[in-house]
């Protein structure tokens, strides 16, 4: 048992730092979005630099970390022995989480190519996904109940509304200045 005990707090570990990678690769998809708006020669020089720091954080740290989180995962669930409903729901959310991964991966690859296809604002929302994954998932590995998720759910919804006003507001905010 003691055996468990390590994988799960090793899958801990890289989900923390996985989830790292996520929210702060959309954070540098953002700083490109916006470098775009610079005249030259600032443009070119931060968006290369933007690059060069998207590409060591999504392939030194990202990718590992999300491949090492399903390794842990899966050792765990076969330590674990058994499927109870919480965890079927948790599975969800994860592969939910890892479509999330691959979508940053093409944007990854579109701005590696110079490509902008979002905006800084369509970006900053896109930004907020990996928080309500991290959300979901935490409160169902901790509460282990459906009654829970449906609250969890309903405050997810709240959560979402209360993100986008704020990223409203915020908005309003920078073009003002």
């Amino acid at each position: 048992m003691d055996y468990y005990f390590y994988v799960k707090a090793l899958h801990i570990i890289f989900v923390v730092t996985w989830f790292a990678g996520l929210f702060y690769i959309v954070r540098l998809f953002i700083y490109f979005a916006e470098a775009a708006e610079k005249p030259e020669p600032e443009r070119t020089i931060l968006q290369e630099q933007f690059k060069i720091m998207q590409k060591r954080l999504w392939y030194g740290i990202t990718w590992p970390s999300a491949v090492l989180t399903l390794i842990f995962g899966l050792s765990m669930w076969n330590l674990y022995g058994g499927t109870p409903n919480w965890l079927i729901w948790k599975i969800c959310f994860v592969i939910g989480l890892y479509v999330y991964h691959f979508l940053c991966h093409a944007i990854f690859k579109q701005q590696q190519q110079g490509t902008l296809k979002y905006t800084s604002t369509q970006l900053r929302i896109w930004n907020e996904v990996a928080t309500l994954f991290l959300i979901s998932i935490v409160f169902l590995v901790v509460l282990k109940s459906s009654l829970s998720m449906l609250w969890g759910i309903i405050g997810l919804i709240l959560f979402s509304a209360i993100l986008m006003l704020a990223i409203r507001i915020y908005k309003r905010t920078r073009e003002k200045s």
